[in-house]
Formats: structure tokens, C-alpha cells, sequence
């Protein structure tokens, strides 16, 4: 099988994925969670085992005037809710209203964001996305300075940074079409998962590069392009693999665990699926493309 020989095919369903997703960002932007626009986290449960659905206590809310972007029930039979930054005396008034309609409530947690907190979290978020990325850069660069013609160390650099950027946009682009349309906020925990995912995505496209180096010493008879192919199909089953138990854990853990972890999930799954695609076509055929275009220059 000739990978390679498909790489354009491959670009062009990357961009395919990462064109709309680009604009989709630009026009609807990502939706907020209050850990980076502030506002009040209220967790409760109503007493006497009723459950209630969360859409009914959203509307409800709302009608009181506490301006909730959404209520989610868990699986510990509580309800999650998310709205504009309250002070005691409002959610004293909210839930009062709240025993009034539907029964004593439980209050289970109660956080506040405020403006001037959520400002330097999300500063500190895409200051801990942009070092990691530098990072990651210099150490491939600096782990691949022995390899041998025809590359260089710099292009395996480029190309990692690449599939990364290509997994990051790819998750963030999902994440402002599922926010526009089916009101999914991100946190800290998203964070975390883009982190994840950037590590992720790194770590697999290492071990391709890692056994095309040394297929590069080992068959210095053969062109660029059949040791880019034939390491990869000496890895693939490998990666596969590995992917296919971490998603097997995720789509568990999506469908079965708890709604405050739901996000993070989903957005590792959809970063693993991606790292996964990216470091077997995206990476390496475009290592082959560098390759060729240095011969040309």
C-alpha cells in the first residue's frame, strides 16, 4: 500500500476539515464557560429523590430573571447550573423561588468567577498552549539533529508543529460549531484536554518519524519516498492501536460518566481521532512534499 502516493488527497481533506472550522471560529467564536467570562456555578439537588429535567429548571431560572446559559443534570441526580455572576442575596432570592416550585433544594456547590479572575485565566491558558507548542518545537528539532540526508532535523520540526496546529484548529473548530449550535461552553478542563491532545499528537507523530530515521540508515538504497512509506506502514498498526483503546476509554467514559467531565472527554476524543489521522497523513506525506521542494530549490 502507497500512502504517499495519496498525500494530496489527504491535504485536501485536512483542509476540507480545517477551512469551515477556521471560519466557523472567526464567525461564531468559542462559548465561554464562566472560568473565562465569570458569572456563578450553582450545583443542586432537589430533596425528596424527584428529578427534575434540567431544561424545565433552565427556563424556569430564566423566567426569575437569573440569566442561566445552561443547566445540565449529573449522573449524581443534581443539576448543574450556569448563569451570570449572582451575589448571596440574589441566589438566596433564586432559591427560595426554587422551594417554592419544585420542592426544598440541596445546595451541592456554589462558585463565582468574577471578570477580573477569568481575564488572567485565559491569559494563562494561551500562555501555557504557546509555550508548550515552542517547546515541543525545540526538543524535535534538537532530538532529530543527527538525521540523515535527505531531511533535516528543522523539517521533522516543521512538520510536528504542523500536525499539531492541524489537531489544535481541528478540535477548537468543533468545539465553536458544537457552542453556536448546541450551547457547549469550555473551561479550565478544555484546556487541559488541548494540552493533552498537543502531547498526544506529538508523541505519535515521534514514533513515525523515529523508524523513518532509522530506516534512512538502514536502506540508504532506496528513495525519501519508499522510506517514508514503508515506515509508515511499519508503524500504523502500532498507532492504531494504541488510539483505538484510548477512544474505546473515551466514548466510555463519554456515554456513561459524569456531565462535569463530558467536555474534556470529548474534546480528547476528538483530538485523539485527529492526532491519530494527522500523524500518519498529514506529517509524514508532507515531509515527503519538503523533501521535494528543497530538491527543487
Amino acid at each position: 500500500m502507497n500512502i504517499i502516493k495519496y498525500k494530496n488527497w489527504f491535504f485536501a481533506f485536512s483542509l476540507a476539515l480545517i477551512i469551515p472550522g477556521v471560519i466557523a471560529l472567526a464567525t461564531f467564536g468559542l462559548k465561554l464557560g464562566i472560568d473565562f467570562s465569570g458569572g456563578t456555578l450553582w450545583e443542586v439537588r432537589i430533596s425528596e429523590g424527584r428529578t427534575i429535567n434540567n431544561q424545565d429548571f433552565q427556563n424556569f431560572l430564566n423566567q426569575e430573571g437569573a440569566q442561566v446559559s445552561s443547566a445540565t443534570n449529573t449522573a449524581e441526580n443534581s443539576i448543574l447550573v450556569r448563569m451570570r455572576t449572582v451575589d448571596e442575596n440574589q441566589i438566596n432570592q433564586i432559591r427560595k423561588k426554587v422551594n417554592e416550585q419544585f420542592g426544598s433544594v440541596e445546595d451541592l456547590r456554589l462558585e463565582t468567577v468574577g471578570p477580573t479572575i477569568s481575564k488572567e485565566l485565559t491569559n494563562k491558558a494561551v500562555l501555557a498552549v504557546f509555550l508548550a507548542t515552542v517547546a515541543i518545537v525545540f526538543y524535535v528539532t534538537w532530538a532529530f539533529r543527527t538525521v540523515p540526508a535527505p531531511t533535516s532535523s528543522i523539517a521533522f520540526g516543521f512538520c510536528t508543529i504542523f500536525a499539531l496546529l492541524h489537531d489544535i484548529l481541528v478540535v477548537v473548530a468543533v468545539f465553536a460549531v458544537l457552542g453556536r449550535f448546541f450551547n457547549v461552553e469550555v473551561d479550565t478542563l478544555f484546556i487541559t484536554a488541548l494540552l493533552t491532545v498537543i502531547g498526544f499528537s506529538v508523541h505519535d507523530s515521534i514514533v513515525v518519524f523515529d523508524r523513518i530515521r532509522e530506516n534512512l540508515k538502514k536502506h540508504k538504497e532506496q528513495n525519501f519516498e519508499s522510506v517514508v512509506n514503508n515506515s509508515l506502514l511499519e508503524t500504523m498498526a502500532r498507532s492504531l492501536n494504541t488510539s483505538l483503546t484510548a477512544i474505546f476509554v473515551l466514548m466510555a467514559l463519554l456515554l456513561f460518566g459524569g456531565a462535569s467531565i463530558k467536555i474534556f472527554v470529548l474534546a480528547l476524543l476528538v483530538g485523539i481521532i485527529t492526532g491519530t489521522y494527522s500523524s500518519i497523513f498529514v506529517a509524514s506525506p508532507l515531509l515527503v512534499t519538503l523533501e521535494k521542494f528543497q530538491k527543487k530549490v
